[in-house]
């Protein structure tokens, strides 16, 4: 038995998230039955994390035990074929060591959010960004990120469904950048809680707007209350970007 590390890169837009379900199609569910066509192996695939419905992934990681004899370069290749026409592409795979696991063994996961700031309609991105058309002050949005980053209590922008044992986390990083009508806020901590990023960001989306200010964020954090929340933003523009590992 042979443990295969990938990393993935998928559009979200037909997905029901990540993780297989019973109610339709998941990015799981299409590389296990890939795998399976090629191996003919039934193989579970392990995820550094799990994306909702519509949420995209630029190397989403994760690893699969195969019994097969076969080498990464072929098992990439063989994976993408079986895949088509689904936009999932095997980026990498490697060898890993039988104790490494794409989920426990990851001490970080990065995540990027875009917005179009503009008052015309996306075409190329539609479903790849979220529009806001009122002009967003990516300034005041960066101050109020400033309110968040850090160890805190995270229940207010915490998903009532999810399932994480205790909504204390330490967020790394959150910073909003713009490049002319694209701002984009950069997140990274060891982990988050369900829609814990998508929360941020409408919040910060209000900063921007000026129906907010940092200090009402600072406010939102303190209340630990998913009713303190302003709302979340859509799942159009959330990309997980990648995951840490030990050296």
């Amino acid at each position: 038995m042979t443990r295969f590390a990938f990393a993935i890169e998928y559009d979200g837009r037909p997905f029901v998230g990540w993780q297989r379900q019973a109610d339709g199609a998941s990015v799981q569910q299409r590389i296990e039955d890939a795998i399976g066509r090629v191996t003919g192996e039934d193989v579970r695939v392990h995820g550094a994390g799990r994306t909702d419905a519509g949420v995209h992934a630029l190397a989403m990681r994760a690893h699969a035990d195969i019994a097969k004899p076969i080498t990464p370069f072929r098992l990439a290749g063989a994976i993408n074929a079986h895949v088509r026409p689904d936009p999932i592409s095997i980026l990498a795979c490697e060898t890993v060591a039988d104790d490494w696991h794409a989920r426990f063994s990851c001490v970080g996961r990065r995540y990027r959010y875009d917005i179009v700031n503009r008052r015309a309609p996306l075409t190329f991105e539609r479903g790849l960004a979220w529009r806001v058309a009122v002009p967003l002050d990516e300034d005041a949005m960066q101050a109020a990120a400033d309110r968040l980053i850090g160890r805190h209590d995270f229940t207010t922008f915490r998903s009532a469904h999810c399932q994480s044992h205790s909504a204390v986390k330490t967020l790394d990083r959150l910073m909003v950048a713009r490049d002319g009508d694209m701002i984009s806020v950069f997140a990274a901590a060891r982990s988050f809680l369900h829609h814990q990023v998508r929360s941020m960001v409408g919040c910060l989306a209000l900063v921007g707007e000026g129906k907010w200010s940092p200090d009402d964020m600072a406010a939102a954090l303190a209340a630990r209350d998913r009713a303190a929340l302003g709302f979340n933003a859509p799942p159009d523009g959330l990309y997980f970007v990648g995951a840490d590992y030990p050296d």
